[in-house]
């Protein structure tokens, strides 16, 4: 199994010691090609307008799409705004990857950011962005105040947290992850 992360900006090397706590083989994406022989990819956290521009000055929007048809992908904060169907606060493209609609920095600003337990993994909530409407063939494998942050649709998923930042390796969304991985290959 070999795992991809979008590596143009955003919070990408700590996902390292939990794929290594994994077994599994993992690169850092940087161009088209490198979408060619992942089986899964982690869009991380970070900022999503600022991934969008280098998508655009990489030439990766349509590569991308492509891959979503098919592959499975993870977002994470500004990833999950990346895959939503629709986005707000302010609007902007996104790649209807999962239905879902988010709000950007919904929980508040930076100052706004928090920690709290999922299914009693500590997580990092950082500028983090609220899922306010999910498709009926969507998922919830955790809510928080009311609210999804942790959505599954076939073979995608959407964290609205930062799991990587714990050092607890492996979290349990990259075993998950991962298991959604190995049912697409099969």
């Amino acid at each position: 199994m070999h795992i991809g992360i979008l590596a143009l900006q955003g919070a990408v090397t700590p996902h390292f010691p939990h794929l290594n706590a994994l077994g599994v083989t993992f690169t850092e994406v940087r161009a088209v090609e490198d979408l060619l022989n992942i089986d899964g990819l982690i869009l991380p956290g970070g900022e999503s307008s600022t991934m969008l521009k280098l998508i655009d000055v990489y030439n990766m929007k349509s590569a991308l799409a492509d891959f979503f048809k098919t592959k499975p992908a993870w977002g994470i904060c500004a990833g999950t705004i990346l895959m939503a169907r629709e986005v707000s606060n302010p609007a902007q493209f996104s790649f209807n990857a999962i239905d879902i609609a988010v709000v950007r920095n919904g929980y508040g600003s930076q100052l706004d950011s928090f920690h709290a337990d999922i299914n009693e993994y500590p997580v990092s909530f950082i500028r983090a962005p609220v899922i306010d409407k999910i498709g009926k063939d969507v998922g919830v494998k955790a809510e928080h105040s009311g609210h999804a942050i942790w959505v599954e649709q076939g073979n995608k998923m959407a964290t609205a947290f930062h799991p990587e930042l714990t050092p607890d390796y492996p979290s349990p969304m990259h075993q998950r992850f991962l298991e959604l991985v190995q049912a697409a290959k099969g």
